[in-house]
């Protein structure tokens, strides 16, 4: 392949380049034929290391996160917001705390996300949501009333 073929294809946007490519292997033009032989081996030997990184066992010893999910977001939102108001114990310090202004927040949070959320969510996580910022809305007045007294 001569230097300016190389240097024309060099400056192509890659999906033309594939294309060109693709095109001189059903041609069998030049040698580009291995090429793209070693870009589709290597394309189908990642998709199998995805998949057995997937299907091994993880090591007992490494943290394991949840699948992700939205009930599973709003209930660590709720948990967070119990601790601020001294529901439970801090995971970290193993104290019970209490953090108004944390609590608050992370009420005001759950009701934006109930409102931005209207009409997106199932009925499952609709009531899910609705439930635990009642239970939040009325510990944080219980609270707050309290405090005032």
């Amino acid at each position: 392949m001569s230097a300016a073929i190389r240097a024309a294809l060099w400056a192509m946007p890659e999906s033309q380049l594939i294309k060109i490519m693709d095109e001189m292997d059903k041609t069998g033009g030049d040698g580009l034929a291995i090429n793209s032989q070693i870009r589709k081996k290597v394309d189908e030997s990642w998709k199998q290391s995805v998949e057995k990184e997937k299907q091994a066992p993880k090591s007992s010893g490494e943290f394991e996160p949840p699948e992700p999910d939205f009930k599973f977001f709003i209930t660590t939102l709720t948990l967070q917001a119990s601790i601020a108001l001294g529901q439970m114990a801090n995971p970290a310090t193993g104290k019970t705390e209490q953090d108004s202004t944390q609590a608050k927040f992370l009420i005001d949070t759950l009701g934006m996300l109930q409102e931005k959320t209207k009409g997106n969510l199932t009925q499952e996580e609709t009531d899910l949501l609705e439930n635990l910022l009642y239970e939040l809305r009325v510990a944080y007045l219980a609270k707050e009333e309290k405090q005032s007294k």
